[in-house]
């Protein structure tokens, strides 16, 4: 774990193995395989030689050679011929035979790209579901990170139902259109003010003002003797966001590995997060436990205030998280499909700044 869908060039990814949507002879073509081949060096293609071509849906491994990765993974896709010839199947075995052998060899990060989405006339957005589902299915027994390499736009995922109805659901909801600009204005203005975020803080912990600016209130006096036992006032504080992690996992009768698999969550954040009860994650990895654990919209809404944040009808990324939260779908790759045509960041590890 994680998973992850990515926009760059795969022969620029500095991971154990690339994959190369080869074709049958495995010497080079078009495409995302002539880039492979021509970033790698001739050496690719002496290797290559020596294997004796691959069926379609098989895999074979050679050096990477000048690339940034240590091995290329060749695999071939079926070509598109309509639907009726088991095209699926041999695409997923793509994904599956490609990720056993990474695993065969040691490999801890492998890069995909979108196979048979090219040339060979695969629907891309049918294309996207296979890949999602293989990789989904294979990362829920094995350790490993997966990047899915889209170059360029992703507009093809435009066409798929679940993104119009998450569209309509922005469109219906989001705050640009017909909140007050001057209330949020000043709601914002009264978190970043230092001086009543602290006056909130005291009267949290039970202090006396004597403010002159509080009117027809006369000075109080001030304890005249001994010092806060501040351990004791940290003490009736709320519970932390690991805290409350924690303790819901155990409520779910989740195990630690099925709950961080569910987020997308590498297992070493996760430890990072179960020893630290300070620990301070972001947004999105708030919002990818929450799916993990399948909260209601109030439950998720408390633990982001565990973390410092709230729920926000003037963020895109909040809505769509809430609209998937309201609907009761819990898949968290089929949400970082959205997440990702929209440009947002993704639930779990990887590139959402945790």
């Amino acid at each position: 774990m994680p998973f992850e869908i990515v926009r760059n060039d795969i022969t620029k990814m500095k991971v154990d193995a690339i994959v190369n949507a080869a074709n049958r002879s495995l010497l080079g073509g078009g495409g995302v395989d002539g880039a492979i081949h021509r970033a790698a060096g001739p050496q690719l293609l002496q290797e290559c030689r020596t294997l004796g071509g691959c069926e379609t849906g098989q895999a074979k491994i050679t050096r990477g050679y000048r690339l940034p990765a240590k091995y290329v993974i060749h695999t071939v896709g079926p070509i598109w011929r309509g639907g009726r010839h088991n095209e699926r199947e041999l695409l997923a075995a793509c994904y599956r035979n490609s990720l056993a052998l990474a695993v065969e060899y040691g490999c801890e990060s492998v890069a995909f790209p979108l196979i048979s989405a090219g040339a060979y006339g695969y629907p891309k957005a049918e294309a996207m579901d296979v890949a999602v589902e293989s990789i989904a299915r294979f990362l829920q027994e094995h350790e490993l990170t997966v990047y899915l390499v889209v170059f360029g736009g992703a507009e093809f995922l435009e066409g798929k139902k679940l993104f119009r109805d998450v569209r309509a659901y922005i469109d219906d909801v989001y705050a640009e259109t017909h909140v007050n600009k001057g209330v949020e204005r000043s709601r914002q203005m009264l978190w970043r003010q230092e001086e009543e975020a602290a006056q909130g803080l005291d009267e949290a912990f039970g202090a006396v003002y004597g403010d002159a600016g509080m009117e027809d209130s006369a000075p109080m006096a001030q304890p005249s003797a001994g010092k806060p036992d501040w351990e004791s006032l940290l003490r009736q504080t709320d519970e932390g966001f690991s805290e409350a992690l924690m303790r819901l996992i155990d409520e779910r009768g989740l195990t630690d590995a099925q709950c961080y698999k569910r987020a997308n969550v590498d297992r070493k954040l996760f430890s990072k997060i179960r020893s630290n009860p300070a620990y301070r994650p972001s947004k999105p990895t708030v919002f990818a436990f929450a799916v993990a654990l399948e909260l209601t919209l109030s439950q998720t809404q408390s633990l982001l205030a565990r973390a410092g944040f709230a729920l926000s009808h003037s963020s895109k990324f909040d809505i769509i998280l809430e609209y998937f939260i309201k609907t009761g779908n819990y898949d968290v790759f089929e949400i970082n499909e959205v997440l990702f045509q929209f440009d947002m960041p993704l639930l779990g590890s990887g590139a959402t700044g945790i």
